[in-house]
């Protein structure tokens, strides 16, 4: 078995530009080590911003920022020539918001919420490691973490339906 490729640094210049700061999760894609936990991390704050919002209105803005992340991720890839580099994180954002669909406001579920987006991510079970391997472009970057936060959503519906 060959060791994964380690994908090129991204250029801090890229960040001047609005379609790659916003995929690059306003910079939190630029760590060195796990940017897509602190893309998630990033998607907290956004998070409690429009999680007040009734819920046609969050899933809209949901909706809107999977649809806006086909374009930015397509681009940012295109811009460091690597399908899904590891700093583009608006999808990590997105499956954040994706996982806190109908959850009550409570720090608690917060945390929970992270924890399981990020295990689902991370672990990607079938399908979504299928789709994250055969699907390309934008779409394939954000479909992975659409998948991982919709199974953190069933989760922690289920959780805090028993807790």
């Amino acid at each position: 078995m060959h060791p994964k490729p380690v994908p090129p640094p991204v250029p801090p210049a890229l960040l001047k530009n609005p379609v790659h700061f916003l995929s690059l999760g306003f910079g939190s894609g630029l760590s060195p080590f796990a940017p897509g936990t602190f893309g998630t991390l990033v998607a907290i704050p956004l998070y409690l911003i429009i999680q007040p919002l009734p819920l046609s209105y969050y899933l809209a803005l949901t909706l809107l920022s999977l649809v806006l992340g086909f374009y930015l991720c397509e681009q940012t890839a295109k811009a460091l020539g690597v399908h899904d580099h590891g700093g583009i994180v608006w999808d990590e954002i997105v499956g954040y918001f994706i996982t806190m669909i109908a959850v009550p406001l409570d720090w608690k579920w917060i945390i929970a919420g992270f924890i399981l987006f990020r295990f689902f991510d991370i672990v990607k079970p079938w399908p979504i490691k299928w789709i994250d391997a055969k699907v390309s472009g934008g779409v394939g970057i954000m479909l992975d973490d659409v998948l991982a936060g919709i199974f953190a959503l069933i989760g922690l519906h289920l959780i805090i339906f028993f807790y």
